[in-house]
């Protein structure tokens, strides 16, 4: 249950780093020719956890790939071109992301279940 505890902190963690990235797809910077948001990457590690091997947030990253450009010369970012930097976050991607992550949330959270019912039943018989 300790491994599946971890799994679920980790996706719990995961799944607040996506909605961040959802919620900031559209943001574009306050300055003219200034960086917009960068996409954050949730990196995960394994860990020691009572003999068995868990799973931790090790760390958020920024994503180094480009940003989008679009070419709006009336926007209030835009750069001396007419250019605005848009965030490199891919609205599909983070939508596939998220939904990877709650199924993984949902996989151990049902381990936890079964593993509480097993405990339970096994005192049920302890019990007579």
């Amino acid at each position: 249950m300790a491994v599946a505890a971890s799994a679920l902190r980790a996706q719990q963690s995961r799944m607040r780093v996506i909605a961040e990235n959802i919620a900031n797809a559209e943001s574009t910077a306050r300055t003219p020719g200034g960086d917009p948001y960068r996409r954050q990457v949730p990196v995960l590690t394994t860990r020691q956890i009572d003999g068995a091997t868990g799973v931790a947030l090790a760390e958020v990253r920024a994503d180094p790939s480009d940003f989008k450009r679009e070419y709006d010369p009336s926007h209030p970012a835009a750069d001396a071109e007419g250019y605005v930097l848009r965030p490199n976050v891919e609205s599909l991607i983070e939508s596939m992301d998220m939904r990877e992550a709650q199924r993984a949330y949902e996989a151990n959270l049902n381990v936890v279940e079964t593993a509480r019912a097993m405990e339970q039943r096994t005192l049920d018989l302890l019990k007579r």
